[in-house]
């Protein structure tokens, strides 16, 4: 299992948009992904559960993968919300 601490830096924050794209991206992948904060870890593949975390601009959230290609879904979702969900602010 892999994990790592991202930073929702798009002025909108998690919104309904970006957690469709987080949900798509993370279904690319085989392993499993979680999201979230240390108390309440959800599903990435299930936009209901991401839009459940009311993450705004500025929210630190750990990821976890676990399967054969979690390197490349770390990754992956770290790039997306690094690169504001496609957004440009």
């Amino acid at each position: 299992m892999l994990t790592a601490t991202v930073t929702i830096i798009n002025k909108l924050g998690l919104h309904a948009r970006a957690a469709t794209v987080l949900s798509s991206t993370a279904a690319h992948y085989n392993s499993s992904l979680k999201v979230g904060v240390k108390d309440k870890m959800v599903d990435a593949k299930s936009v209901m559960s991401l839009m459940l975390l009311a993450a705004s601009q500025g929210s630190e959230l750990q990821l976890e993968a676990n399967g054969n290609d979690e390197r490349e879904a770390i990754q992956g979702i770290v790039d997306l919300i690094d690169n504001r969900f496609g957004e440009d602010e």
